[in-house]
């Protein structure tokens, strides 16, 4: 008793081998393990909102783009502007639309942000997934063609264009703002449960410490007191010789 409380108050755990509680050490081992594989998955949620996140910072930077692209159209259009002046447009809105191209190609750790494709996320221990949708900057006309627009030849077009753009940017972001939210959810909910696996881990393993100190306590008396009836018994025979040889 004293052994095993001792062993119990060192290590905080009230099953030190798997004698003391074989069918709780499975359960424990079971739980264990479980709150680690959501916590692997945890972690692929969170790499995922990475990769949503710095899609969605991308398309704020093109959406600056696109809204300089509509006031160089509309400017273009202004009677008062030479050919010369339109030209000036023309360039800048060349270079923007040149830099909503470039965006396309990005990637993130080697998997491309912009090629439309959708991605499957593990979100849970059993391997259940959730398709985050994609966004498809790379072969999509809305936002490739804005590079064949020109503000000199047909202002008006461009402006059309790079409306679509705006609007089909703003479907793309909306998009993102589902995907994070729900793997957000999906976040909170293993947490919660891992919580509750740990707590529950808790229940079968983590000794009392009250109980076991009591129990030490006891144990203990009992070894001292018979430690020292026992040397009191061995006493005995000497006291006995005593008499015998007085």
């Amino acid at each position: 008793m004293l052994s095993n409380s001792l062993a119990q108050l060192s290590s905080g755990s009230k099953v030190t081998s798997p004698s003391d509680d074989s069918a709780g050490l499975a359960v424990s081992m079971s739980l264990v393990a479980q709150e680690g594989e959501n916590t692997a998955a945890s972690n692929n949620i969170a790499d995922s909102l990475s990769f949503n996140q710095t899609q969605d910072g991308y398309l704020q930077q093109i959406s600056t783009a696109l809204d300089r692209m509509s006031e160089l159209a509309v400017q273009a259009q202004d009677v008062t502007k030479s050919s010369a002046d339109v030209q000036l447009y023309q360039n800048e809105f060349s270079s923007l639309a040149s830099y909503v191209n470039n965006v396309a190609t990005e990637n993130f750790n080697g998997v491309s942000l912009f090629n439309g494709t959708s991605l499957s996320v593990t979100i849970d221990a059993t391997g259940g997934a959730f398709t985050m949708t994609g966004v498809n900057l790379s072969t999509s006309t809305t936002f490739t063609g804005l590079t064949s627009d020109n503000l000199t030849t047909g202002a008006s077009a461009a402006l059309t264009a790079v409306t679509n753009a705006i609007q089909q940017l703003a479907s793309d972001r909306g998009a993102l703002g589902t995907n994070e939210e729900t793997l957000t959810d999906y976040q909170d909910q293993l947490s919660t449960l891992n919580n509750n696996l740990s707590a529950a881990n808790s229940t079968i393993m983590d000794v009392n410490v009250a109980t076991a100190s009591t129990q030490y306590a006891q144990a203990n008396i009992l070894v001292q007191s018979g430690t020292a009836m026992l040397a009191q018994a061995n006493t005995l025979p000497d006291l006995a010789l005593k008499l015998i040889t007085g």
